[in-house]
């Protein structure tokens, strides 16, 4: 297969700062282009695109930036967490109230329970009859 010109829509700028593959470009050898895409196979020619470099200088800055980005989203989702894990604290005083009024209303409840028990007691209950 060749190149069709289809790529070059898909052509994608030097990132400033990282590295191209680092960034999410791949490369195509038929092509000879980067391009910004998300499938494996090249839109224009249908060759795998090359997603890791092939110098071994390169490999080992791809593969110190990504734990570096993996170590920050650690450290990011723990801080999350740790908001997380702050916040019952601070509602806590809200809780309690809630606690006072579901006792209060159990209260209540127990109170009318054993009102309609008394008054079927006193219904229930039969003078003794001589017989």
């Amino acid at each position: 297969m060749t190149c069709k010109g289809i790529c070059t829509r898909y052509k994608a700028q030097k990132p400033v700062g990282t590295g191209r593959y680092a960034s999410g470009q791949k490369r195509c050898q038929i092509c000879e282009i980067f391009i910004k895409w998300e499938g494996l196979w090249c839109p224009c020619c249908g060759y795998r695109l090359r997603t890791k470099p092939r110098n071994l200088k390169y490999k080992a800055k791809l593969r110190a930036r990504v734990e570096a980005d993996q170590l920050e989203a650690v450290a990011v989702k723990a801080a999350e967490v740790e908001e997380i894990e702050l916040e019952p604290m601070v509602v806590k005083p809200a809780k309690a109230k809630t606690a006072k009024i579901a006792k209060a209303k159990t209260a209540k409840i127990a109170k009318a329970k054993t009102a309609k028990i008394a008054k079927v007691t006193k219904k229930v209950t039969v003078a003794p009859v001589a017989i």
